[in-house]
């Protein structure tokens, strides 16, 4: 006599099965998966203040102090300006400043002022600012007078973008029969 016997399966023991499976692939497929990361590429900013400029200024100025032994001489003009930077900090320039004069005895006159200057920059890219300082000399010619001077000063540039800027500065002149003169620019700086 032959005994078969059929084999039962238990209903809770195969769920339980299924649902620990599905667990087990569902936790492999996440770990498999990793994590997604997005990098965000940023273009690189181009500098505002770089080695190689040419800036050429147009601006209007305004003097006052002693010159050629006359005190309280004033001036309003304007004038022109070209400068090379060799490297992004440091530069020279030239510039040419014209006015009419007003003296403390009341005479009148023409202010014809050249003036070379080695230039010192710190850029401050985040800003648009670049705050200078200068120093050099030259001359200055009035009505039937000139003389040889020094200079010291400083100044701000705001660059509105990278060929165009607007700028204001000071310039102590100093020099012989008793030239103390306080020279003031603002204007537009073209940059090349």
């Amino acid at each position: 006599m032959q005994v078969s016997v059929s084999p039962t399966i238990n209903p809770n023991y195969m769920n339980k099965t299924l649902t620990l499976l599905a667990v087990v692939v569902a936790s492999a497929a996440t770990s498999f998966a990793g994590t997604a990361s997005k990098k965000v590429v940023v273009a690189p900013q181009e500098e505002l203040f770089r080695a190689g400029e040419v800036q050429v200024d147009a601006y209007a100025a305004g003097a006052a102090g002693k010159f050629n032994g006359h005190n309280n001489v004033g001036a309003l003009g304007g004038g022109l300006g070209l400068s090379y930077f060799f490297s992004k900090y440091f530069g020279v320039g030239i510039d040419n400043t014209l006015g009419g004069t007003v003296g403390g005895n009341g005479t009148t006159g023409v202010l014809d002022n050249l003036q070379g200057n080695l230039i010192g920059r710190l850029p401050i890219e985040s800003l648009h600012l670049a705050p200078y300082a200068l120093v050099g000399g030259g001359a200055t010619w009035g009505s039937n007078r000139g003389q040889g001077n020094g200079n010291v000063g400083g100044g701000l540039e705001y660059r509105i973008n990278r060929g165009l800027g607007l700028f204001g500065d000071y310039r102590w002149l100093y020099g012989s029969n008793n030239l103390s003169e306080n020279l003031f620019r603002a204007g537009l700086r073209f940059v090349f």
